[in-house]
């Protein structure tokens, strides 16, 4: 969960580096540090501090930041408190190592202990420090070469690693290994760049290399090899970024999350292209084409997901079972795989998830593979670890996502599954040709319908500026609205640090119906179109108790309009395809809400982008 870049090559390193730490930031912002093989000297100069990158940049100003060779870190804490002590990089015990390093090394106290009786002293908690410290004694131990030591180091090693190490005494050369957590390694004119995810690289060059799991690389300016930690030489997959460095950029957007939402119609757009046949009344995915027989004798699927993406999976969980009539579960990642769970080889198990690189994700789809499963993925991330674990899926096309908060991830990841759960269905036999082809036309109409509730930012605004000092908040919703709920909620929660829960309108008053008073704002996705009936009976339930009332309604609507405090319209679009709009104006008011609190919208507190440690 944090951000690693580095350089080797004839530029001047350190502007790299804090650009790419600057891009990389979302990843984790508690401490931030750099590392610098000084050229005259053959040093390392290492730099780091609690903070944020803008901290650091400010730390360096009038320090010697020369060099061709480097790397930077920024962090998310897992081991030690953030602070500057733990900050990466970190040096080996006389100064002649450096590492940085992303995941968690979950042996490291045994090998603490062990390190410890031969008299190695411990600056940091962190369990990095614990690695180059290994590194080093079996470097001194066995006079073998650097990348020799690091690779017999990780033999010993159990955890998740992405890892750079820098050595004084081999200062033309950078090492680096992953196991679990990404690196990517981009390919120049006689230098190479290595980074977390791809958004450090792509100013630089186009040309990428993803590193796999248990694989290392040996990069020198004019040099690569890569090889597995059981010392097999591998040829590079070289591959072509599909972004543009204008899609890293705020765009005159006060917020990456705001111009994250505003994106939503042309992601949307970039996600059905091509895809969708509305004359022939199909659907084309090329990634699942070889699997259509599958699944005319499915049985069941499960989908994984963590935090958004579960919550798109609880939706495709209406969408598979309404369209395509096949039984479906939904779990989290961070559960399944400890409780020992019934999986078939008859089944498909979908992971969903932005990166790609979400552990848990990535441990539950291990296990449903061992179990005989066919697994599928949902990804945004091209040459992400879940793509390339996976038997087949489907990219969402939905561009670099930097807010921390997800936004068009969730309107992208669920479009798919509905793209998904329609060929399904039409392999399937179950919809009639018109209901297909009423669906496939209505969803391209969809990014044009989302612009419509963009245009009532201002008015939302007004709401959020009503409830944005309200200590608690309750979404509630029917059907199809449950999940864009909990994800209204989800969202709130995240960038305002307001407490917000999301129920099925029905369970309100299984319990939460004792929180309502008149200080109670309750937000309503009423975007239904069947038991609308019940979602009145709800709201005037509410409102017999003094709630206030924030209602999204089909635009139109007049009985609901009646009732609630405030009413925010959307188009109205089939029930099937609706959290694709309903989620819209919850994005922007947990947004606006959380921009009048003073919150740092783009980096939330104790928040990372991409989990990559359990």
């Amino acid at each position: 969960m944090c951000g690693i870049v580095a350089y080797i090559g004839d530029r001047d390193a350190y502007p790299i580096l804090i650009k790419g730490l600057q891009r990389l930031e979302y990843r984790g912002y508690d401490s931030a540090g750099i590392a610098l093989l000084e050229d005259e000297h053959d040093e390392i100069n290492v730099f780091k501090i609690a903070g944020k990158v803008n901290d650091l940049k400010t730390f360096l100003e009038d320090k010697n930041v020369s060099g061709h060779v480097g790397m930077g870190h920024t962090r998310w804490a897992t081991h030690g408190a953030p602070n500057t002590v733990n900050a990466h990089p970190h040096l080996s015990e006389h100064g002649n190592l450096a590492i940085i390093h992303n995941g968690i090394i979950e042996n490291y106290e045994t090998l603490k202990k062990e390190l410890k009786k031969r008299g190695y002293t411990f600056k940091s908690d962190t369990d990095t420090e614990v690695l180059i410290y290994l590194i080093d004694e079996i470097q001194k131990n066995t006079g073998e070469s650097l990348e020799e030591s690091v690779r017999l180091a990780l033999l010993e090693v159990v955890g998740a690693y992405a890892i750079v190490i820098l050595s004084k005494d081999d200062p033309n050369k950078i090492i680096a290994a992953r196991k679990g957590s990404p690196l990517v390694i981009g390919v120049g004119e006689n230098e190479y760049f290595l980074a977390s995810d791809a958004t450090p690289i792509v100013e630089y060059t186009r040309n990428v290399i993803y590193l796999h799991d248990n694989e290392m690389a040996v990069l020198q300016k004019n040099d690569l090899v890569i090889k597995t930690i059981g010392n097999e030489i591998q040829t590079p997959y070289i591959q072509e970024l599909e972004y543009n460095l204008e899609a890293l950029e705020k765009g005159g957007f006060d917020h990456f999350m705001l111009k994250e939402i505003f994106e939503q119609p042309q992601s949307i757009l970039d996600c059905l292209r091509g895809r969708v046949r509305v004359e022939e009344g199909n659907v084309q995915l090329g990634g699942l084409t070889r699997f259509e027989s599958t699944f005319l004798s499915l049985k069941r699927i499960i989908f994984l997901g963590c935090g958004t993406s579960w919550h798109a999976g609880l939706v495709a969980e209406y969408l598979f079972e309404e369209l395509a009539r096949i039984p479906v579960e939904v779990e989290y990642a961070s559960e399944f795989r400890y409780r020992n769970p019934v999986i078939y080889n008859t089944d498909l198990v979908i992971a969903i998830s932005q990166s790609g690189e979400t552990a848990d994700t990535l441990a539950a789809l291990e296990l449903a593979r061992e179990r005989g499963a066919t697994i599928f993925g949902v990804c945004n991330v091209v040459g992400a670890s879940i793509p390339r674990m996976t038997d087949a899926g489907v990219y969402t096309h939905a561009g670099p996502e930097i807010g921390v908060a997800s936004t068009k991830a969730f309107t992208a990841q669920v479009t798919v599954l509905i793209l998904m759960a329609l060929k399904m269905a039409i392999i399937r036999g179950t919809l009639k040709e018109e209901r297909i082809h009423a669906l496939l036309k209505e969803l391209t109409e969809i990014p044009d319908k989302i612009k419509k509730v963009l245009d009532a930012d201002d008015k939302i605004k007004e709401i959020a500026d009503i409830y944005k000092d309200a200590p608690n908040c309750l979404y509630l919703g029917r059907g199809y609205q449950f999940p864009v709920a909990l994800e209204g909620a989800l969202k709130l929660k995240e960038i305002s640090y307001i407490h917000a829960e999301g129920y099925p309108a029905a369970e309100m008053k299984h319990g939460p119906i004792a929180l309502i008073d008149e200080n109670m704002p309750v937000i309503v996705v009423a975007a239904n179109k069947t038991h609308y009936e019940k979602v009145v009976s709800n709201i005037q339930e509410v409102k017999a108790r003094k709630g206030k009332i924030i209602a999204i309604v089909n635009e139109g609507d007049t009985v609901i309009r009646d009732l609630a405090d405030h009413i925010i319209e959307i188009p109205e679009t089939d029930e099937v395809l609706s959290p694709l709009i309903s989620v819209v104006p919850l994005q922007l008011l947990a947004y606006h809400i959380a921009v009048m609190r003073g919150c740092n919208v783009d980096q939330p507190r104790n928040l990372a982008k991409s989990v990559t440690v359990e």
